[in-house]
């Protein structure tokens, strides 16, 4: 064990905390904040130790294979634990969550029959950019929470046609220009950023999955290459 291990290991314990934070009152009721609010701050806490236990490790020379385990797994727990919160408070659609999730158990497959032929998948750049999506667009779904009730279908995104015509979407880019953004209009950036983080988290995800298949295809059909 050493310190990026242990930075793991705490992301992967705040996970179920903001699970409660997000569910529960517990939040109100032991600091009088609201729980969007304390979430967002777990999140982004959880999601900077992403950055700074891979530094440590690697400025140290502490990169270790316990560390190479845990990381993909925390990671994974973060951001589907907060998707599935999500989806439980009607701020992402389930069939998105669905394909973003169920690219994970996927690539966690293909990554497992790779090891017995001995190929070492690492994560692509394409991942990534993937995995940082889908921290936009959760921090920016909890930001239009905290701000008050999201009537996600009154917002036009599913009726593109209609968007433009969605008057708190008007107002929201109006006081934009101006620079009086109110506690509505971050409501509105917050879930329209989120919305657009879902859909760019799961094109990506479809991307992502193609480019490790014929990564490991590739590598498999040239064994000399792994050797």
């Amino acid at each position: 064990m050493n310190l990026p291990n242990w930075l793991t290991i705490a992301r992967i314990l705040i996970v179920p905390l903001i699970v409660v934070v997000l569910l529960t009152p517990v939040a109100e009721a032991a600091f009088g904040i609201s729980g969007y609010a304390f979430a967002i701050v777990l999140f982004i806490a959880a999601s900077l130790t992403d950055i700074v236990d891979g530094q440590i490790a690697r400025r140290r020379g502490q990169v270790s294979d316990l560390g190479k385990f845990l990381d993909p797994i925390a990671d994974k727990l973060l951001v589907s634990a907060a998707l599935i919160v999500l989806v439980e408070k009607h701020l992402a659609p389930s069939w998105a969550v669905v394909i973003i999730i169920g690219r994970e158990f996927i690539i966690t497959g293909l990554r497992s029959i790779a090891v017995t032929e001995g190929i070492v998948i690492q994560a692509q750049m394409l991942g990534k950019i993937k995995m940082w999506a889908q921290c936009v667009a959760i921090v920016a779904l909890l930001v239009a929470a905290a701000n008050g009730t999201v009537p996600v279908s009154n917002f036009g995104l599913d009726y593109p046609a209609a968007f433009w015509e969605v008057a708190e979407v008007r107002t929201a880019f109006s006081d934009l220009l101006t620079l009086s953004v109110t506690s509505n209009d971050w409501k509105v950036f917050g879930y329209l950023v989120g919305r657009l983080g879902i859909w760019v988290s799961v094109i990506l995800s479809i991307w992502s999955m193609i480019d490790y298949f014929r990564y490991f295809l590739r590598v498999r059909s040239t064994p000399e290459t792994n050797s």
